[in-house]
């Protein structure tokens, strides 16, 4: 879909999709933007990434990461969990998050945030995919998995998800 939208826009000769293990790719030659959008664990984090991007990109280029952040700081473990982080830790408050990047040598120059709007219909999208999928796979193996997900994911992502975690680029 990617290659076809790029076809459609005119800019399928400069552009370039590469599928693969993200985690230690590095172009051939320098970038003008290099990329990786929710995805840090290929770089262990924010600084691993930052530093990994950074091995594809020309003087001047710009990169681009996304990354979930704190809305509101989890009061306890188990808030922390249900938002998918494994602790308080995995993820900084937003104004914490830029400074970040200032700390490892580079400024933000631009910033697009998913607002509660955005997060709603994201979030609702997937549940809907689920319940398609189990329409037309009710007897597959992983139908009661499926199933179990969407019983529980709305009220999870309206108690935790939606009060505490951000996402932004």
């Amino acid at each position: 879909q990617a290659r076809a939208r790029a076809i459609e826009l005119g800019v399928a000769d400069r552009v370039e999709f590469v599928h693969g293990d993200a985690s230690g790719h590095v172009a051939d030659e320098p970038v003008d933007l290099a990329a990786c959008v929710g995805a840090t664990w290929i770089g262990n984090g924010v600084a691993g990434t930052v530093e990994l991007l950074s091995r594809s990109l020309r003087p001047g280029g710009l990169m681009l990461i996304g990354e979930p952040y704190w809305r509101r700081t989890p009061p306890d473990q188990e808030t922390a969990e249900a938002c998918h982080a494994t602790s308080v830790a995995d993820f900084l408050p937003l104004p914490e998050l830029i400074g970040q990047f200032h700390d490892l040598g580079y400024d933000v120059v631009e910033m697009m945030l998913a607002d509660q709007d955005g997060w709603d219909r994201y979030c609702a999208a997937q549940w809907l995919n689920l319940r398609r999928w189990l329409d037309r796979n009710p007897n597959d193996e992983m139908a009661p998995e499926v199933r179990a997900e969407l019983t529980t994911e709305p009220a999870r992502y309206a108690r935790y998800l939606r009060e505490y975690l951000g996402w932004g680029i």
